[in-house]
């Protein structure tokens, strides 16, 4: 199974969706390391899927007190 993150909103001329994971643990590591540069892009929040299922989300990329 392959886990991926969707963007909401798609950063502009971006896509809507992050590469695949072979593992959750693998998509939430990315996402950890990436999240300033997705809300940079415009993304403000994301959900985790696994293949089609979605897991959770959506999860904001919104500061604290924002």
């Amino acid at each position: 199974m392959a886990w991926h993150w969707t963007y909401q909103p798609a950063p502009a001329g971006g896509t809507e969706r992050s590469m695949d994971f072979p593992r959750q643990g693998d998509a939430e590591s990315w996402l950890g390391e990436t999240y300033p540069d997705l809300f940079e892009d415009g993304v403000r929040s994301v959900t985790l899927w696994e293949s089609e299922r979605k897991v959770y989300g959506p999860m904001s990329l919104e500061p604290d007190g924002a």
